[in-house]
């Protein structure tokens, strides 16, 4: 852990022009800690690429002890992951749109749900039932701007499922098995957020907010990483050789 610490806390450094304003360094790096602590199979992974997964948290702002973002052990390997309440947020401090609230629902069997284009607007109503859990039919997304507009996105269960198939990057992994519901809110969320206009202050944050998605829409057509993520992977390579040598 002594390492991982180290390791962070120089890569940090080496970013604080990318870091948000209210970032606090000491605060960071001690939930980040105690959350490893806890995180079943972390002792197996490199500490560099933990160290990496971490940061992306720092560029965001979110924190990983109120589990607005994870890191994720599958396969070997640490990944990292915003939760549905760490997109939420994002949504609502990075649109250009002032967004006034931003949501996701569950829609299961016997719900009431019904969407229409009144007079050239569209409208949702959802009326569930109450403590129902019962089986989960879809699920929906709606983001409502400041000035009254609003946005929606709506996935079926078959649809979710497809998606996370065939872009899911950990398809069987621990998120999906053990809170599918907060991942089909996630699925849907981050659909609606590609109808949102964001606008990251840095390229980390950016490149951050992309690997943050369980899903990879783009994989089939840019399989590659893109540049910005090569050149900002390099960088973490240079800082974390450097730390190693000390």
């Amino acid at each position: 852990m002594l390492v991982i610490h180290n390791n962070l806390e120089k890569l940090i450094d080496s970013k604080r022009e990318a870091m948000p304003t209210s970032f606090n360094k000491t605060r960071f790096l001690q939930n980040c800690m105690t959350v490893l602590q806890d995180t079943k199979g972390i002792e197996q992974c490199d500490a560099t690429s933990v160290a990496r997964t971490m940061l992306k948290g720092a560029f965001l702002g979110l924190d990983f002890f109120n589990k607005e973002c994870y890191a994720i052990v599958y396969g070997g390997q640490v990944q990292f992951q915003t939760d549905y309440k760490g997109e939420k947020k994002l949504a609502k401090k990075y649109s250009v749109r002032a967004v006034k609230d931003i949501y996701a629902k569950l829609v299961r069997k016997g719900d009431d749900f019904s969407e229409e284009i009144k007079d050239g607007q569209p409208t949702i109503q959802f009326k569930p039932l109450t403590f129902s859990d019962d089986e989960i039919i879809g699920a929906f997304a709606v983001c409502l701007f400041e000035d009254g507009g609003m946005v929606y996105e709506v996935m079926s269960t078959a649809e979710i499922e497809s998606t996370r198939k065939n872009y899911s990057k950990q398809a069987n992994g621990q998120a999906w098995t053990k809170s599918p519901g907060e991942m089909y809110k996630k699925t849907v969320l981050r659909r609606l957020c590609k109808n949102i206009e964001l606008d990251f202050d840095t390229i980390e944050q950016a490149q951050a907010f992309e690997d943050s998605a369980d899903m990879d829409f783009n994989k089939e057509v840019q399989p590659e990483k893109s540049k910005q993520a090569s050149i900002i992977d390099a960088e973490f390579e240079v800082v974390a050789n450097e730390t190693e040598q000390e």
